[in-house]
């Protein structure tokens, strides 16, 4: 299944900046009919809807608390009252870049309610329509930190596992069911979004920082070809086949390319609750 942007109306939750402001700009570009943007940063989503309306795009902000299932509601009720959904991306997430005994249970809870079940409060807002429809698209940007466990991201890393998790059971679920509907699971490496800043890479030419824009790009140009998975970059993907090693091997090999050291400068944006990815 592919999913055609021209003529789609376009749900991306985090979209009031990095990844998702990307995507709804590009998928406004590409000719979608209606950007749905969902982002607890109102003022934010609105900067972006008057730049989609400035080039002759249709788009709307809603704000909404990913966190607080009775906000997904009322905003899930509020967008279907103004037209059918046929693509949601989840892109909305949190990082807190601490060490496991620096967690709070508030740090942990927070970061699991964000990147793992408000997926599930999400997709089932409009899941129902796409199949009495037979047509929509379910995307989801976990992250690379999805393929490997990452030191400082025992919350992070844990909670993008469960969203692949869910992504794919989801989609064996739609299969086993009849269900003709696209999806596709995201994993790129730390992008440019100031989410991660501070952040550093051993070997830019293998494992780069990715820019937000390219990375929106691919995951638009992904969904438009009926891709299912997108690993940014390729080379990110090698882990897959890594895991069949012994772990000591394994080990070896994540501290050769100085993954575990990534987050040792990490600031990120200290003290906002931004719902992004």
């Amino acid at each position: 299944m592919r999913a055609p942007l021209a003529g789609a109306n376009v749900l991306i939750t985090g979209g009031a900046s990095g990844i998702g402001k990307a995507l709804a700009l590009g998928a406004a570009n590409r000719g979608a009919a209606r950007i749905i943007l969902w982002d607890i940063d109102e003022e934010a989503g609105g900067a972006v809807v008057d730049e989609i309306r400035s080039f002759g795009g249709r788009a709307e902000c809603c704000r909404v608390d990913l966190t607080d299932p009775e906000s997904v509601i009322e905003a899930g009720a509020q967008t279907l009252s103004a037209g059918r959904v046929d693509i949601v991306i989840n892109n909305a997430g949190i990082v807190t870049g601490k060490r496991f005994l620096e967690l709070s249970e508030d740090d942990i809870a927070r970061t699991f309610d964000l990147n793992v079940l408000s997926l599930y409060r999400v997709v089932r807002q409009f899941l129902p329509g796409m199949i009495e429809r037979k047509k929509g698209s379910i995307v989801t940007v976990a992250s690379a930190a999805g393929l490997v466990g990452v030191s400082r991201q025992t919350d992070y890393s844990a909670s993008k596992f469960a969203a692949i998790g869910f992504m794919e059971s989801l989609r064996a679920e739609l299969r086993h069911d009849g269900t003709p509907l696209h999806t596709l699971i995201v994993q790129p490496y730390y992008v440019n979004t100031g989410m991660f800043d501070g952040v550093r890479t051993r070997f830019p030419r293998l494992l780069p920082i990715l820019d937000v824009d390219d990375v929106a790009d691919s995951i638009l140009d992904s969904m438009e070809a009926g891709r299912q998975s997108l690993v940014m970059p390729a080379f990110a993907a090698a882990i897959k086949l890594m895991k069949v090693l012994p772990v000591p091997v394994l080990d070896t090999i994540t501290d050769l390319f100085g993954v575990n050291g990534t987050m040792d400068g990490f600031v990120g944006r200290e003290g906002e609750r931004r719902q992004e990815s």
